[in-house]
């Protein structure tokens, strides 16, 4: 009997064999719908305990990230995605549940556990699919890294969300920015003045990648 050994880097009871697996899938199957191109991939720490934060304004947003990131990474999913099929291999790769807008203490206990094994968490700070743009932050990104002394990392994403023009493989553009240092400071003024940069260094990516995209 084979037995399945723990990683230190993803949540307990995941199946570090299917996390890989599913990594690998991840990195070629948007390929044949969308010509993506990600900007400053370099800045994406090899190693250690990562918090990345980006804007969300489509549903393929998470799996895109999941798959061009280049190493193991835990994304917050909504609870609703936890059912069924879809559910049961969502915990099997180690991504966790959360209920939308609510603090939870198990997944967030989890992403810390995954952040102090020198893993990458993934969080969009705006809570659910928007218009892209950032315009709102919660605090748990923010919180995470601070509990655990992790760099934030924010990316930003344009052209998954489909609002006309090109249907066949549209252009989708990520854009990666410089690690911001983990937060410090105990109280609730300095988690709310941590939250407020991420928003804002969140907001400059997105006018950044716009500007981008307007030019070529």
């Amino acid at each position: 009997m084979t037995t399945t050994l723990a990683a230190t880097d993803l949540p307990e009871g995941a199946d570090p064999r299917l996390h890989d697996l599913a990594r690998w899938v991840g990195t070629w199957c948007f390929v044949p719908g969308y010509r993506v191109q990600v900007h400053h991939r370099e800045r994406i720490p090899a190693a250690g305990a990562v918090v990345l934060v980006a804007n969300h304004s489509a549903m393929v947003d998470g799996p895109l990230l999941f798959g061009l990131l280049g190493r193991r990474s835990v994304f917050l999913v909504k609870r609703e995605m936890f059912v069924g099929p879809l559910g049961r291999g969502l915990r099997a790769i180690g991504q966790l549940s959360v209920r939308r807008g609510e603090p939870e203490r198990a997944p967030l206990t989890a992403a810390l556990g995954v952040l102090r094994g020198g893993g990458l968490v993934g969080v969009f700070p705006e809570g659910t699919r928007g218009s892209g743009n950032a315009d709102a932050a919660q605090q748990g990104a923010a919180w995470l890294a601070r509990a655990a002394g992790a760099q934030i990392l924010p990316m930003v994403v344009r052209g998954t969300r489909r609002t006309g023009g090109r249907r066949f493989r549209p252009r989708v553009d990520v854009l990666v920015g410089e690690p911001l240092p983990a937060p410090t400071g105990k109280g609730r003024a300095e988690l709310a003045a941590a939250t407020e940069t991420v928003r804002g260094a969140l907001a400059a990516l997105v006018t950044e990648l716009d500007e981008v995209r307007s030019r070529t």
